[in-house]
């Protein structure tokens, strides 16, 4: 996925229709069916996923959107491994140069990313939102 991102990003500006056709219809529609009726979507402020192309595309499929107010504290989990991934690829012994090596590095890295760092950071969410709401929405420190 870490690779898959990289060349969406790569490839020019993240529009709401590339948002569409890029990202919602061939996972996010896919994830909801797999998950069900309980499942909710949680995503950014960016401006490519606030259009009303966007907003229509996940209300025909019955998306339900988590509200995330502006200005509000990155709480999304995935930053974390994000993170995790940088590093890793950042100590290797060959940096990636151009494209095509990072994109081979990004995945080679994904690939043996600990489950135990996926496992800590999805169970890190309680105490992140905890401290959240007890700092009333302000700086948490990670």
């Amino acid at each position: 996925m870490a690779a898959r991102a990289y060349m969406w990003f790569s490839n020019g500006t993240m529009t709401g229709q590339r948002y569409i056709d890029e990202v919602l219809l061939p996972h996010v529609r896919l994830f909801r069916g797999a998950v069900g009726d309980k499942f909710v979507f949680m995503d950014d402020n960016a401006t490519c996923h606030r259009t009303l192309a966007v907003q229509d595309c996940l209300d025909s499929d019955g998306i339900q959107r988590l509200v995330w107010p502006a200005r509000s504290p990155d709480l999304n989990p995935i930053k974390n491994v994000w993170d995790a991934l940088g590093r890793q690829v950042a100590d290797r012994n060959y940096p990636p140069t151009n494209k095509n090596t990072l994109i081979r590095a990004l995945t080679e890295e994904w690939d043996k990313l600990p489950q135990q760092l996926l496992d800590n950071v999805v169970q890190s969410m309680v105490r992140r939102v905890e401290c959240c709401i007890t700092l009333h929405g302000g700086h948490i420190p990670y």
